[in-house]
């Protein structure tokens, strides 16, 4: 008889913590002034839209987008808000009343403003750069391999500045402890510290490959459609942002299944250089931190399960 397979857990790095994402429930830990972890749970809560398109090819990568970008925002407001209160001062966020619509719409709507606004100016910028070098690269083809390089070199670029500050550093070795674990996980691994320690900090599902991957579909997508005048360039790239992100979705989704294999898995090897900078070695402490986020959403999956399972014995 074969064995089931794992589940498959998500997550992502916060200020001072993990979020990792299970089927039913999402959990972040977060270190605390006083060295304490304190705990931040959510459900996930189904929404019939997002979840007839992530049932169709090419569009469910947008409602994934769309579904992280949401409830991720939740996850990182808990730890941007957390992390630096004291402990003693814990009542200063129970006084904080937000109503349902504002918790809903001013944490989650911006959290998906802020990929989409992020995402058009990743997209456009290049395109005015790339168009400065028309008189000397006219063609289609010049202008759109210009306009991917410019893309790409903004794209390290910037990720190497913010790398080196102090806070983004830290979100970075969260990043690294968060595939740790999940890597820890996959390969059956303990997760204590040093068995943790010891398993890499680079992960094919990575969001950072997904990057990657949408500026060289773009590319691609790009050819079928004219780069001039300006104006039809702006209007075509602007529509184009589902398709490309649909597309690399897939695509992501493709290397994914490759990773086993000896002679394919160098399709993603290019992401998993682009994590060398959005992860670093994290310490022992993040790691603890990570693995206590993991373990929480494992309990807090597992109560979910025991509880369903009794309501359908009843």
């Amino acid at each position: 008889m074969s064995k089931m397979p794992k589940p498959i857990y998500g997550g992502q790095a916060v200020i001072e913590g993990v979020m990792f994402g299970g089927k039913h429930t999402c959990v972040t830990a977060v270190r605390r002034k006083d060295q304490s972890i304190d705990y931040f749970h959510s459900p996930r809560k189904s929404n019939k839209v997002l979840t007839a398109l992530k049932k169709i090819p090419f569009l469910r990568g947008i409602a994934a987008i769309i579904e992280a970008s949401a409830n991720g925002s939740r996850h990182l407001n808990f730890s941007s808000e957390r992390f630096d209160l004291d402990p003693n001062e814990d009542y200063r966020l129970k006084e904080k009343k937000e109503s349902k619509l504002t918790l809903i719409l001013g944490i989650a709507t911006i959290g998906v403003i802020s990929f989409l606004f992020g995402k058009v100016l990743f997209t456009l910028l290049p395109v005015f750069l790339a168009e400065l070098t028309r008189p000397v690269f006219s063609s289609d083809l010049s202008q759109i391999l210009i306009e991917g390089l410019f893309k790409l070199l903004l794209l390290v670029g910037y990720i190497y500045a913010i790398s080196h500050t102090p806070l983004i550093k830290r979100v970075f070795q969260y990043h690294g402890a968060e595939h740790k674990v999940i890597n820890a996980y996959e390969n059956n691994q303990e997760l204590t510290i040093k068995a943790v320690q010891a398993q890499s900090r680079l992960h094919y599902r990575c969001g950072s490959s997904f990057i990657l991957f949408t500026v060289v579909i773009g590319m691609f997508v790009y050819l079928l459609v004219p780069t001039d005048p300006l104006w039809v360039r702006i209007i075509n790239r602007l529509a184009l942002i589902p398709v490309v992100l649909g597309i690399s979705f897939e695509v992501l989704q493709f290397t994914n299944k490759l990773c086993d294999v000896p002679v394919l898995r160098f399709l993603g090897y290019p992401g998993l250089w682009l994590q060398l900078l959005t992860t670093k070695e994290p310490a022992d402490d993040q790691v603890e931190v990570a693995i206590a986020s993991f373990k929480e959403l494992l309990r807090a999956e597992s109560e979910h399960n025991a509880s369903a399972n009794e309501n359908k014995v009843v």
